[in-house]
């Protein structure tokens, strides 16, 4: 099993080419989105005309989320990971609970604009390892 963790959480982590300039498009292409979206729902826009908004909204959340993850997953069990996931837990709560729909995407907004802003200290805070784990951005070496 020491391939999986070698193939998971490669160390030093794997590098994409060209991954900020395609993490800036996927993000403003996905605030765009997501800020139709919810306009959408708050403004009761008739529920056909949001699909387009809603299917862009994921495509571009995937997009960002490959983009993170490709490097090492451990990014999936640090604050940022947990911000995701959290947003990601909202989301699909959405069916359920339809008519609750603009407080959670609301919540949602909050959770991405707190996560996307935090502190590395919080951002970059392992709760498997239950300490900041340095990352490459800073010139650091990262650890699993």
């Amino acid at each position: 099993m020491d391939w999986l963790r070698r193939l998971l959480f490669p160390e030093p982590a794997r590098e994409l080419r060209h991954q900020r300039a395609c993490n800036i498009a996927f993000r403003t292409v996905h605030i765009a989105a997501t800020g139709i979206l919810l306009g959408g729902h708050v403004f009761d826009v008739e529920e056909s005309r949001l699909w387009g908004s809603l299917y862009l909204s994921i495509a571009t959340g995937l997009g960002l989320l490959v983009l993170e993850a490709y490097p090492s997953l451990r990014w999936i069990y640090q604050g940022r990971g947990v911000t995701v996931l959290s947003k990601l837990a909202l989301l699909c709560a959405v069916p359920f609970l339809w008519d609750n729909r603009v407080p959670i995407l609301l919540a949602v907004l909050v959770i991405a604009s707190v996560g996307s802003h935090m502190p590395s200290q919080f951002r970059y805070y392992s709760f498997v390892h239950r300490r900041v784990l340095e990352h490459r951005s800073r010139g650091k070496a990262g650890g699993v």
